[in-house]
């Protein structure tokens, strides 16, 4: 049995804790924070509970993989609803589109705005289909430590099926014409890191995420799911360490020797980076030890940042679903304003989560719990001043969206932005949906899981393979761990 410490209790540390504590070995997680999740941690205010990170839940079949390769189910731990319709896109103040959960009824509605819609939506969730397969099935389980990683017969073959070269936006308007269509398929691009008309066709299987597997809420919310890894890590043997904050990196020849945790040196015999990868390359790191330099982060694209604010009312939110979508000011002008041209939006699209609407566990009676998130560019500055205009400004749309005034309603209230991501998470550049998903920063074109200077130590999560997300997070600590496994037969002889 070997010793291994993991660094962060996110998604990809509490994968990996799982996946080698099912091998028999002592695992450690040291978590900087109170709990475990990172950012899908939760706050817990006057009666209500917010999911302070995630809250869509896509791609059921990672979570439920995942225990069952560790003896588990998903049902002995918590439950999940399909959310019907999945959620709402406002287009105006009073014109709103209800999205279905059946993709039947997507088709028809898709008809009724343009003749042949509904075949060419389901011809383009075929192939959206092979994209996903192709990709979750056999990309996202590579290592990615070179081409060469994919130069096989296998993955040669089914590339040109991937669309890798062709962009998203030429790619749709291939299938749709209409506005509304274009921008439905559009959004969930808007959080892999630029605009439309850069990013890989490929990530058309996120449109198949989206429309066919569905939208899934955790009775609980997404906290729930993360206590559920960490009640699963804990029936593995895994010890949690929390409030234990990682100071720096002492390391000798090839190996790390010590982590400085809280002020004392703690040893194991291999370690995971489960934390923010540029923040343990650069700072906690010597310098003689690092995989990357300072032009290297330098020249990282960057995903979004957001502006979050969570809000406890003392009375219900009149007309509106469980996830929605304000698109009534102009799609393209915001998105450059995060990727073109970054700068806090003229006029902000935004998004509104209220879980309440499906789940009353989660407030007191007569309450509701409400998420409002503002995508924004990494790395703005972020001031009191700023976060009240914008909150301000949601409040107007809301109102004239739903008739209610919450200004007048609220119990509770926290916001969340740049300065908050760097001061819990070490998040790099303030980010909080990872690197841009460009072609140029995929699968081994992505900082690596290995570090070339250090044997003991290996990487996992958001900026390395492969990507952002929940699910992708969850198959990057399952795939670190299973590439530290192949080292521990050499460690245990030494032992012995």
């Amino acid at each position: 049995m070997s010793s291994i410490g993991i660094i962060g209790s996110g998604f990809s540390g509490l994968s990996a804790a799982v996946t080698l504590a099912n091998k028999g070995h002592e695992i450690h997680v040291y978590e900087k924070n109170e709990m475990s999740g990172g950012r899908a941690r939760t706050w817990t205010q006057d009666g209500f509970t917010f999911d302070l990170g995630p809250s869509w839940y896509w791609m059921p079949e990672v979570f439920e993989k995942f225990f069952e390769e560790n003896g588990a189910n998903v049902s002995d731990y918590y439950q999940l609803e399909r959310l019907s319709p999945s959620y709402r896109i406002y287009w105006s103040e009073e014109d709103y589109t209800d999205i279905p959960s059946d993709l039947d009824d997507l088709g028809d509605l898709f008809e009724s705005w343009e003749k042949g819609a509904k075949q060419h939506l389901l011809d383009f969730i075929d192939e959206a289909e092979i994209k996903y397969r192709i990709g979750m099935d056999d990309f996202v389980h590579r290592p990615s430590y070179s081409f060469l990683d994919f130069a096989e017969w296998q993955v040669v073959k089914n590339i040109p099926r991937l669309n890798l070269v062709n962009n998203f936006a030429s790619y749709i308007r291939k299938y749709f014409k209409h506005e509304k269509i274009l921008k439905i398929l559009e959004f969930p691009v808007l959080f892999l890191g630029d605009v439309a008309k850069r990013t890989p066709a490929l990530y058309s299987l996120m449109n198949y995420a989206d429309l066919k597997l569905g939208t899934w809420y955790p009775t609980g919310g997404f906290g729930s799911v993360a206590k559920a890894f960490e009640k699963l890590a804990i029936e593995k043997g895994v010890i949690f360490h929390f409030n234990s904050n990682v100071e720096k990196v002492i390391c000798e020849g090839r190996e790390a020797t010590d982590f400085v945790i809280n002020g004392e040196k703690v040893k194991h015999d291999q370690w995971i980076a489960s934390c923010d990868y540029e923040h343990f390359d650069q700072k906690l790191l010597p310098q003689s030890h690092r995989n990357y330099s300072p032009s290297y982060w330098g020249k990282r694209k960057m995903a979004p940042s957001c502006l979050m604010y969570y809000i406890g009312l003392d009375t219900e939110i009149p007309e509106i679903l469980h996830h929605n979508l304000f698109f009534d000011t102009d799609f393209d002008a915001h998105a450059s304003e995060i990727y073109d041209q970054p700068a806090w939006p003229k006029e902000p699209l935004f998004y509104s989560s209220i879980p309440s609407k499906t789940d009353n566990t989660i407030i007191p009676e007569g309450g509701e719990n409400l998420v409002l998130l503002i995508p924004v560019a990494p790395g703005l500055e972020d001031t009191e001043e700023i976060r009240e205009k914008y909150f301000q400004i949601m409040v107007e749309r809301l109102k004239k969206s739903t008739g209610l005034d919450i200004s007048k309603h609220i119990i509770c209230k926290r916001t969340f932005a740049y300065k908050d991501f760097v001061e819990d998470y070490n998040a790099f550049r303030g980010n909080a949906y990872g690197l841009s998903n460009v072609l140029t920063q995929t699968a081994f074109l992505k900082p690596s899981i290995k570090l070339k200077k250090i044997d003991n130590v290996m990487m996992t999560g958001q900026l390395t393979v492969p990507g952002p997300g929940v699910p992708p997070s969850i198959i990057s600590g399952q795939l670190v761990a299973n590439e530290v496994l192949k080292k521990l037969p050499s460690i245990q002889s030494v032992n012995a």
